[in-house]
């Protein structure tokens, strides 16, 4: 991680609500920005005398379906949904076609199961982020009987999954460390978070964003502005750094004073301005102001710290590890006061047999894979009740 070629400036970050700690609906900052609601993938398939819808999801979203007469129709209501499945889902089963439309507004969507014969839908269980439904043939009289309810046959909702920001270090003009054969840690942190981002998705227990998808500099703070307004729940920052004698992969959370000098003098060659100011806080005393950021650093660095146990073992299950892997540093990018943060060192590129090995496609893909078991293991933990 060279330092960065340029002193950069911060106009304040901006905080995203936050309620947190019973302290009385407190907020930080302004007005929470809205989370679209999507539905990303849709698709109708036969499994005998039934479809099956599967429909997956992103973001906040309800839906409701009701059962019309004359002609025959299934209606699932998706009020504001941004629809990104195909318009036509074609037949099924008792569906002679599906069609996804907006009525009245832009507000108003709606699928529409045209019916060859009575039917009637009942969800399924399963994964989140994914809506199931069987459209099962039913007899005339229930289907005429559920036409006539007033009344939503089923409704619900899809809380939004929780977002995970994948930030490749460097970029840009800033090519970060160098290897021996040229290998630039810009390139390799691009295709390393590309690659994790793809098995995060595969799996389907958090929303992806990158706070670069190609080759161009985001300065310290914007990283950090990525994912704070954005309400991120997890900020993976991805690394090759350079340092005599290093050779492994190795995990970081913040700390104001290093855990070892290895530790301080990469967080010193990565942070050439101080950025952690600029924090929107609610109009209170400043006697106040600091006892709500003290209390939000505390469980913010107790979710980093779970987070950087468990990403440290899954790497040393598949790739070599520096000694001591879990470590503490003063990184900037790791600052986010409400956004549990890690700095994943993939390797050494002053390290031949590293560098040799962040170049693999193959190897990058065991970090991609061991960091998303991390993360998987990560969200289940922190969505699960805590005991006390």
């Amino acid at each position: 991680m060279a330092s960065q070629e340029r002193r950069e400036k911060h106009d304040g970050m901006g905080i995203g609500r936050r309620h947190f700690l019973g302290l009385g609906g407190v907020v930080l900052g302004g007005a929470k920005p809205a989370l679209a609601a999507s539905v990303n993938a849709a698709s109708l398939k036969a499994e005998g005398r039934v479809a099956r819808l599967s429909l997956t999801l992103e973001g906040p979203l309800s839906w409701e379906w009701r059962a019309l007469a004359e002609p025959p129709r299934l209606v699932l209501s998706l009020p504001g949904v941004t629809w990104q499945g195909p318009a036509r889902l074609g037949s099924a089963g008792p569906v002679a076609s599906a069609v996804f439309s907006a009525v009245f507004d832009d507000e108003a969507k709606e699928l529409r199961l045209n019916l060859a014969r009575p039917a009637l839908p009942r969800r399924l269980p399963g994964p989140a982020g994914r809506l199931l439904v069987e459209i099962a043939p039913a007899s005339s009289e229930a289907f005429a009987a559920a036409a006539r309810r007033d009344m939503p046959l089923a409704q619900g909702s899809a809380p939004a999954l929780p977002l995970v920001v994948i930030d490749p270090g460097h970029g840009g003009y800033d090519p970060g460390a160098i290897g021996r054969r040229g290998t630039e840690e810009k390139r390799l942190t691009l295709a390393a978070a590309q690659a994790l981002r793809r098995k995060l998705q595969e799996g389907g227990k958090c929303r992806v964003a990158m706070t670069r998808e190609r080759d161009e500099f985001i300065s310290l703070a914007d990283r950090v502005a990525f994912a704070r307004t954005r309400e991120a729940a997890l900020l993976i920052s991805l690394h090759a750094d350079s340092a005599p004698g290093a050779k492994g992969a190795s995990v970081y959370t913040l700390a104001e004073t290093a855990s070892d000098p290895l530790s301080e003098a990469l967080a010193q060659r990565e942070n050439n301005a101080d950025l952690a100011g600029g924090l929107s806080l609610p109009s209170v005393s400043p006697e106040v102001q600091a006892i709500l950021l003290s209390l939000m650093r505390q469980e913010t660095l107790g979710d980093s710290a779970r987070f950087a146990r468990v990403a440290v073992r899954e790497l040393t299950r598949a790739v070599p590890i520096l000694p001591k892997p879990r470590r503490e540093a003063g990184f900037i990018v790791l600052k986010a006061p409400e956004v549990p943060s890690v700095l994943v060192e993939m390797g050494f590129l002053s390290d031949p047999e590293d560098e040799a090995a962040l170049r693999k496609p193959e190897h990058r893909a065991l970090i991609a894979t061991s960091l998303a078991r991390a993360v998987e293991a990560w969200v289940g933990s922190t969505q699960r009740p805590r005991p006390g």
